[in-house]
């Protein structure tokens, strides 16, 4: 049985005052049958850890352990922050910082060797979506983007359509279920049917209180990434009930 997941993405979105919403959660959600899991901005990672049970990570991580590169954070820097996970692939970071697929294995990479579990992100286009070339560039995107070792333990696969991102604009039900079947399809082809179908999907993209629970009930959807509705715990504390009622 594949334990849920919900997993805030705050973004470039938060200082020390924002860190009392993550207490709230830490108080509400202390005992949950649901793994959560708040990736705040890299200033507030070491501060954030204070509030267990809950888990943290970071949004992105260089490919290497160390170096000449300012204005990076690498996986060991993230665990000794006491971070657990972290978000690659992010569309945001695919297209601004133009990451591609072999980047984003190479992150991924670096962040298993370091015993964090990658939070691999994927989607589509509205452009690729309409062109009805979802499922290419879904495919093109694990096959290059997930590395060969992944477990269940060490990878998490995030499918959000770019086109659905802070836009108030979800796919249907039966849109997300056929990208999430497909994905598990694809995972228990290269890794075999054990690890295949213990990597957890997480659906991402405008995920609110009023249609999480209907999310929540697509088969292969174990769990979201949550964007703008994570940066409080009024918002976020009733997708994690959602979840937590499936």
């Amino acid at each position: 049985m594949r334990r849920k997941l919900a997993a805030g993405n705050w973004k470039m979105n938060g200082t020390q005052a924002n860190l009392v919403e993550i207490g709230k959660l830490a108080t509400a959600h202390g005992e949950s049958a649901v793994d959560i899991l708040i990736c705040p901005p890299a200033t507030l990672l070491h501060a954030a850890t204070s509030y267990a049970p809950l888990k943290f990570g970071a949004q992105d991580c260089h490919m290497l352990p160390s170096g000449a590169h300012t204005g990076d954070i690498s996986a060991a820097q993230i665990k000794d922050a006491g971070g657990s996970a972290v978000i690659v692939g992010h569309s945001e970071r695919r297209e601004a910082h133009e990451e591609h697929s072999e980047i984003v294995r190479a992150k991924a990479r670096a962040a298993q060797a370091e015993g964090l579990m990658a939070i691999v992100c994927m989607g589509e286009s509205a452009a690729q979506r309409e062109a009805q070339n979802t499922l290419d560039i879904i495919g093109g995107q694990l096959a290059g983007s997930i590395p060969d070792n992944a477990t269940g333990e060490n990878l998490v696969v995030a499918y959000e359509p770019i086109w659905a991102i802070g836009t108030g604009l979800v796919p249907t039900l039966a849109q997300i279920g056929e990208v999430h079947d497909f994905i598990r399809a694809r995972l228990e082809r290269r890794f075999g049917a054990g690890v295949g179908r213990s990597v957890r999907i997480l659906y991402g993209g405008s995920v609110k209180p009023d249609n999480a629970a209907e999310i929540f009930t697509v088969p292969n959807v174990d769990g979201a990434l949550v964007g703008g509705a994570s940066l409080t715990a009024d918002a976020f504390s009733p997708i994690i009930k959602a979840l937590e009622a499936v």
